[in-house]
C-alpha cells in the first residue's frame, strides 16, 4: 500500500499493481469502455500490454475502494522505433530516449467519477518515478478530448508537437521535464484547437502550448516561448 484516502464517505487504499491484478483490470477497462458515450476515444490495452508493463518495463499503481478496483494509471517504458515520443519533443540520442516514460492508459470506474481521481493518481504514480533513472514523461492525447488534455495540462505537461502518429491519427505529443527549472516567455500567443496548420508552425517556430481554455463553443490552446 502507497497511499490512502476517501472517496466522499468511503475509504480507499492505492497499490502497487502486479500480473496478478490482470483480470481485475480487464474487468475494469470493459465497464469503463461501456459507459463512454463515445467509445473511439479509449483504446484499451490488451493482456499482452498489460503483462508487458507489470513485467517491469514501466509502473502500474490501482485504487482499490469495498475489496475492488475501481481505477488506475499507468506509466510504460517504451520500446526503441521511429515512432519513439522522445523523438518528437527533441531528444536525439539512445542515452536520452532510455530516459523516457509514456503516460499510459488512466481509468476510473463510473461508480467513483467526480472525485479527482485521475489527477490524484497522476500524484502518485509520479512520485514513484525512479528520477535517476527516467527524467522525460511524454502523452499523446487526441484534439478536443478535453478531459484527457485537461489533466496533462494539470500536471504541467506541455504540448511539444501536433504531429500524425499511429497510422495517421492526429495527436499533441505532450512532455514533462522532470529535472528542468522553470522557465521564463518572451512571447505568448492563443490559437484555436482547430487550426491545426497554424499551431504546428507555432510549435516548428519554438513555442510549446501551456494551456486551453474555452470561448463559447470553441476551444483555444495557450503558446508561449
Amino acid at each position: 500500500m502507497i497511499a490512502t484516502g476517501f472517496l466522499g464517505e468511503v475509504p480507499y487504499e492505492v497499490q502497487l499493481l502486479t500480473e496478478a491484478h490482470i483480470p481485475q483490470l480487464e474487468v475494469l477497462q470493459q465497464e469503463v469502455v461501456e459507459a463512454l458515450p463515445d467509445k473511439a476515444i479509449l483504446q484499451p490495452l490488451d493482456e499482452g500490454e498489460l503483462r508487458n508493463i507489470l513485467q517491469g518495463n514501466g509502473l502500474m499503481i490501482g485504487v482499490f475502494a469495498e475489496g475492488s478496483l475501481m481505477a488506475f494509471r499507468a506509466l510504460l517504458k517504451p520500446g526503441m522505433d521511429e515512432e519513439h515520443l522522445g523523438l518528437d519533443v527533441g531528444l536525439t540520442t539512445y542515452a536520452q530516449l532510455q530516459q523516457v516514460l509514456y503516460q499510459e492508459i488512466s481509468n476510473v470506474h463510473p461508480q467513483f467519477r467526480g472525485y479527482g481521481l485521475q489527477r490524484t493518481m497522476a500524484d502518485i504514480i509520479m512520485q514513484q518515478v525512479d528520477t535517476n533513472e527516467f527524467s522525460v514523461i511524454c502523452a499523446t492525447v487526441m484534439p478536443f478530448n478535453i478531459a484527457s488534455l485537461k489533466d496533462k495540462f494539470s500536471q504541467g505537461m506541455h504540448v511539444a508537437a501536433l504531429k500524425y502518429k499511429y497510422g495517421g491519427k492526429l495527436r499533441y505529443v505532450f512532455a514533462k521535464f522532470l529535472n528542468e527549472e522553470i522557465r521564463n516567455f518572451a512571447s505568448e500567443t492563443e490559437l484555436s484547437m482547430a487550426d491545426t496548420e497554424g499551431q504546428q508552425k507555432l510549435l516548428k517556430e519554438g513555442y510549446i502550448g501551456i494551456s486551453m481554455r474555452q470561448n463559447e463553443s470553441e476551444w483555444f490552446v495557450k503558446y508561449v516561448k
